[in-house]
């Protein structure tokens, strides 16, 4: 690191810490020949290669940004989609990947915004997976479905006091299929 007062090559760290959100260090040097002190922050670079072959610094805003336009009309709040996009970027960071594609990246966003908002899910998956027709639709439901159909341990305590509701049984929420033209 060179000095930023007389250029010297060198320097020493005197003192280093971690920012508050964890995702940088802050450090404290000296120079060893004009003995001023300067700080420095170090950062570490995640980067995205987009399909088009451009590579852009990873954004969570941007992660933020399109969940946001696949949750609008949902009930999702501001909080939800802060949490998500930390979740992402810890995510993609924890690959230990210097550079990621967007379809790396979109896969992490797949699974966190599935727990957060079905609808929101099946949007964003219709972009993402490219959807072309009904059926593409159908078959993610249909995934969801038998997702949602695994029973866990807590299964059996969750369904005390909920008879007569429109659930099917062990919990599972259905999905509905919308119909399609001619039916």
């Amino acid at each position: 690191m060179h000095c930023p007062f007389c250029r010297h090559p060198d320097s020493r760290v005197v003192d280093s810490r971690t920012t508050d959100d964890g995702t940088s260090i802050r450090r404290r040097r000296q120079c060893p020949h004009c003995s001023r002190r300067f700080t420095t922050v170090e950062t570490c670079s995640l980067m995205v290669v987009k399909r088009s072959g451009v590579t852009e610094p990873f954004s969570r805003t941007k992660v933020i940004n399109g969940v946001r336009k696949a949750c609008q009309g949902r009930p999702v709040t501001e909080d939800a989609l802060a949490q998500l996009g930390q979740r992402v970027e810890e995510a993609v960071r924890a690959t230990g990947s210097a550079e990621l594609t967007t379809h790396d990246v979109g896969l992490a966003i797949l699974g966190p915004l599935q727990e957060l908002d079905l609808v929101a899910y099946l949007r964003f998956a219709s972009v993402y997976r490219a959807f072309d027709s009904p059926e593409d639709f159908e078959a993610a439901i249909a995934e969801l479905r038998e997702q949602t159909k695994r029973p866990t341990a807590d299964d059996d305590d969750a369904g005390e006091g909920r008879q007569g509701s429109d659930r099917g049984s062990g919990g599972t929420a259905e999905v509905p299929v919308p119909a399609r033209a001619g039916d």
